[in-house]
């Protein structure tokens, strides 16, 4: 039985050196793609646009590493992110490092250790990610992260300052439909520090919360006094538009976090301008990380959230300084799969020549910021991104722009 074990799995072997060896050379790992011109200038625009609407805002932007060590990487992020973070061995000097999955961890870092200033500081953000699994069926395991956060303000003004420049960032990019899910990490938090056997079960609660468990939520709080008890049964319930929050009041113990919790949600509500509000109060995403208010943008054509983000005071405590810090971030590839396909650019067609007189006439086109495109001797163009609409043609002397068609 052995002998033919072995060779069962000697067999195996072979097949899979076969099958690896004849792959062809050009095949990306999966959920790992190129982006080709017309995605890419799309992309490009876009994020120079949001870049420049986060500066006229006053963020300054910072270019964190893409790998660095994991005890800093993953500082106060929790198990998801440590499962999401590709990790390899640094040859120099033997530590482990990772590949980051996420840059808000990176930015708090800056924030808190290298700036160390005491004043409100306002950063973002523009970079690749890499995660081990995608997020969703089709998307990227390579991300391309854009964001912004406030340091140094603890107070709701820097929410709603983020909640704006988020709302912003999407009708930037031209979405005038956007639906706002609106949390509050405050309210569980409130909950569990009344009743010490929920604070036992916290993780097991935020889990069952998020899936709307209520038959093992039923069977987790038999134990817990009876306040707490109906209050985590009933969370599951809390959705819907802004009325919840009225109700949220009636049915909820009057603990003081909970009412703090309440009033910064409907203050938020009230700054979400043509968003669509919903409040969802077991929507717990990133409970481990948040510290405050959460919110989720959702766009027509996209069922996961486009956009997250949300308070997350405790980050800076694992550099040394805790500092309040508020933020959001989105996933510019995957935003810009639901804007149109880009048109081509308008180009001028001019010919090769070293003529002194053809050479000044491009670079001055080119400096009142037309896109001149000269054909190399013996090709012929064949660009899809640009559309030749005119071309430079010597008459009596003068190199002259004529029109195409």
């Amino acid at each position: 039985m052995l002998f033919w074990q072995c060779i069962v799995e000697l067999f195996h072997f072979t097949f899979l050196i076969h099958f690896v060896s004849a792959m062809p050379n050009w095949l990306l790992p999966e959920n790992i793609a190129d982006v080709l011109p017309s995605e890419a200038r799309k992309i490009e625009e876009l994020r120079r646009a949001i870049l420049d609407n986060f500066h006229l805002y006053g963020y300054e932007l910072v270019m964190p590493p893409m790998l660095e060590y994991v005890e800093s990487l993953l500082a106060g992020t929790g198990a998801d992110m440590d499962l999401r973070t590709f990790k390899l061995i640094d040859q120099l000097s033997g530590r482990t490092m990772g590949i980051r999955a996420d840059m808000t961890t990176q930015v708090a870092r800056i924030d808190a250790h290298l700036l160390n200033r005491n004043s409100v500081t306002r950063l973002c953000y523009s970079g690749s990610v890499l995660q081990t699994r995608p997020n969703g069926l089709h998307a990227t395991r390579e991300p391309l992260q854009i964001g912004a956060e406030i340091y140094g303000h603890a107070g709701l003004e820097a929410d709603a300052e983020i909640q704006e420049l988020a709302l912003s960032t999407l009708s930037l990019a031209g979405f005038s439909q956007v639906r706002m899910d609106l949390c509050h990490v405050g309210v569980l938090r409130a909950l569990l520090e009344s009743d010490p056997n929920a604070q036992r079960d916290e993780a097991a609660l935020y889990t069952a919360l998020r899936a709307k468990d209520v038959p093992t939520l039923e069977v987790m709080t038999a134990v817990y006094a009876p306040v707490t008890r109906a209050a985590l049964l009933v969370l599951p319930t809390l959705y819907g538009n802004a009325d919840v929050l009225q109700r949220a009041r009636a049915v909820l113990p009057a603990l003081t976090g909970i009412t703090k919790a309440l009033d910064e949600l409907a203050i938020l509500v009230g700054l979400a301008g043509k968003a669509d509000v919903t409040i969802d109060l077991a929507d717990l995403g990133g409970y481990q990380y948040e510290s405050g208010t959460m919110f989720a943008l959702y766009v027509p054509g996209l069922p996961n959230a486009v956009a997250r983000g949300g308070r997350y005071d405790h980050v800076g405590e694992t550099f040394g300084r805790a500092r309040p810090a508020t933020g959001f971030s989105l996933d510019l590839r995957e935003l810009s799969r639901l804007l149109p396909v880009a048109g081509r650019k308008c180009a001028i067609h001019a010919p090769w020549g070293r003529d002194a007189a053809l050479k000044e006439k491009i670079i001055a086109l080119r400096q009142a910021g037309e896109i001149v495109i000269q054909s190399l001797p013996g090709s012929e163009n064949d660009q899809d991104e640009f559309e030749c609409d005119r071309v430079l043609v010597l008459e009596n002397g003068n190199w002259i722009l004529k029109n195409l068609g």
